[in-house]
């Protein structure tokens, strides 16, 4: 049976993927590709098109690289691992977890 802190965890965890989820679909459109047709769109506006697809893509990799953090979480989780430091094997404190449940280093071992 899971205990009140792994249904906290494992709920914080789902709710973060969720949200993930729905800022990759309102991201997509960011990243289509820039039509560069002189005549419908000036230099400048063309540039910042390719600016805003830029950025958009680097969000697009920044939230892959946090559901997989997530996905580890939640691995963790069903293997009775989480909350420990995979470094020293110590707990991590539960208010680390909570700024960031994806985390995997004790705050020392990830200062040090």
């Amino acid at each position: 049976m899971e205990s009140t802190k792994e249904a906290h965890f494992r709920a914080l965890i789902n709710a973060r993927l969720t949200a993930l989820r729905d800022e990759d679909t309102l991201g997509k459109d960011a990243q289509k590709t820039v039509v560069l047709d002189q005549q419908s769109v000036g230099r400048l506006s063309r540039m910042d098109a390719l600016q805003n697809q830029a950025m958009a893509k680097a969000g697009q990799a920044r939230r892959d690289i946090e559901v997989k953090r997530l996905t580890a979480a939640l691995i963790r989780l069903n293997e009775g691992e989480y909350g420990f430091c995979e470094d020293c094997g110590d707990e991590i404190a539960l208010k680390r977890l909570e700024l960031d449940p994806a985390a995997m280093l004790c705050i020392g071992c990830a200062s040090g």
